[in-house]
C-alpha cells in the first residue's frame, strides 16, 4: 500500500487509515472478531490506526490495545483524540490542561502502550484558550507521552490561529487536521484543505463513504429503510430520508452508483479513491464493522480515477459542496439566533 508522508513530519504512514469507532459496544462487540479485523489491516499494508477516548467509551481504544500487543506496536502509527463527553460531569470533556492531562493517562492505559503517536483534539472549543490547550499538549510531547498533536474538524480561522499562537507562545504546533471528507461532503475543499496545505499539515480525512450513503447501500430501487446502528443513531439528521437534504444525497448515490458501475468499478472504490486523488489528503480513515466490509474497502487504494471520471462526478456533486451541511461535523456558533441579533 502506498506510503504518504504526514505534512512536513517526516513520518509516514499508509493512505488508507483504519478507523476504529466501529469496534465495541457501538459497532463489532466481539472483541476477537475486531481484534481480526484489525490485523487483516495490518497484514494488508495499513500502518495508520486512529481511535478515541469516546468510541464506545473506551472500549475501542482497549481493542487497539489488545491488538497491537505482542510486537505490533513499533510498526504502527497510533492516534487517539478526545475533546467528547466521557460523563454528565462538566470537566470530563473539552479542551482544558486539566482534562487533556487525564485523558492522555487514561488512553495510555486502555491502549496499553507507552505513547501514542498522534493525539488530537477532537472538536474545536471556542470557550477554551487555544494557548491553554496547545500548553498542556506540548508538556505532554515534552514528557514522552505523545509525539505530535492534530486536531479534528477545525474551522480554517481555528487552524491559522491556532498555528500562529503556537508560534507566538514557542508551543509545539498542530501537524494534522481530521476533518469529513467525501464525495457528498465536499466543504472543506473551499478553505480548510488549501489552509492545512498553506501551514504544511497532514490531512487524515474520515467518512470517505458519508456514513454508508456511498457504500452502494444506498440506491433508488433498494430498501434503505431498517434499523440503525447505535452510532446512527446518533446521527439521526444525516440518514433521515424525510429531510429533503438526505433526499437529495440519496439522487447523488444513486448517480455515483451508476457512474461507478459504467467505470468497472464499485461505488466504495469510486468514493474511496476520490478522496486519496485529492492532493492535501494524506490518508483517508476507513471504519469497518465487518471483515467483509474492510475488505471491500482495501482494494480502493489500488484505484485510479481518470479526469474524465472526476469530471462526472463534480457534475454530480460540485466542488466546495456538502449536500447535507449536518454532514459538515461542525456548525458555526456566529451561526446562532444569539451571534445574528443585537
Amino acid at each position: 500500500m502506498e506510503q504518504r508522508p504526514i505534512g512536513s513530519t517526516g513520518v509516514w504512514v499508509s493512505s488508507l487509515c483504519l478507523g476504529a469507532m466501529m469496534f465495541g459496544e457501538w459497532g463489532t462487540k466481539d472483541h476477537n472478531e475486531s481484534i481480526r479485523i484489525i490485523h487483516r489491516a495490518l497484514d494488508a499494508g495499513v500502518t495508520f490506526v486512529d481511535t478515541a477516548d469516546v468510541y464506545s467509551q473506551g472500549e475501542s481504544e482497549v481493542i487497539v490495545g489488545k491488538a497491537l500487543a505482542g510486537g505490533q506496536r513499533d510498526d504502527v502509527v497510533l492516534a487517539s483524540k478526545s475533546f467528547m463527553p466521557m460523563s454528565e460531569n462538566l470537566n470530563h470533556r473539552g479542551s482544558s490542561r486539566r482534562w487533556i492531562v487525564r485523558e492522555v493517562e487514561d488512553s495510555l492505559r486502555r491502549l496499553d502502550t507507552d505513547w501514542i503517536d498522534l493525539y488530537q483534539v477532537h472538536r474545536w472549543d471556542p470557550e477554551t484558550e487555544v494557548d491553554e490547550t496547545l500548553g498542556a499538549l506540548s508538556d505532554l510531547v515534552h514528557a514522552g507521552k505523545i509525539r505530535y498533536l492534530g486536531h479534528s474538524t477545525f474551522p480554517a480561522s481555528a487552524i491559522v490561529e491556532a498555528q500562529w499562537t503556537a508560534q507566538r507562545r514557542g508551543r509545539e504546533r498542530f501537524v494534522t487536521e481530521q476533518p469529513p471528507y467525501s464525495i457528498l461532503t465536499r466543504a472543506i475543499e473551499n478553505d480548510v484543505l488549501p489552509t492545512c496545505a498553506r501551514y504544511g499539515m497532514g490531512v487524515l480525512s474520515y467518512s470517505p463513504l458519508s456514513g454508508g450513503w456511498l457504500s452502494g447501500r444506498y440506491r433508488k430501487d433498494s430498501d434503505v429503510e431498517g434499523p440503525m446502528s447505535i452510532a446512527r443513531q446518533r446521527l439521526a439528521n444525516r440518514f433521515d430520508l424525510s429531510l429533503p437534504e438526505n433526499q437529495r444525497k440519496l439522487d447523488a448515490a444513486d448517480a455515483l452508483g451508476r457512474l461507478a458501475d459504467e467505470a468497472g468499478i464499485s461505488l466504495v472504490e469510486l468514493a474511496i479513491a476520490f478522496v486519496l486523488r485529492h492532493p492535501a489528503i494524506t490518508s483517508a480513515i476507513i471504519g469497518p464493522r465487518t471483515m467483509e466490509h474492510l475488505d471491500s474497502q482495501l482494494t480502493a487504494a489500488d484505484v485510479q480515477l481518470s479526469d474524465e471520471v472526476l469530471d462526472r462526478i463534480d457534475e454530480i456533486v460540485p466542488p466546495g459542496v456538502t449536500l447535507n451541511p449536518a454532514d459538515n461535523g461542525w456548525v458555526s456558533p456566529a451561526l446562532e439566533p444569539a451571534a445574528r441579533r443585537r
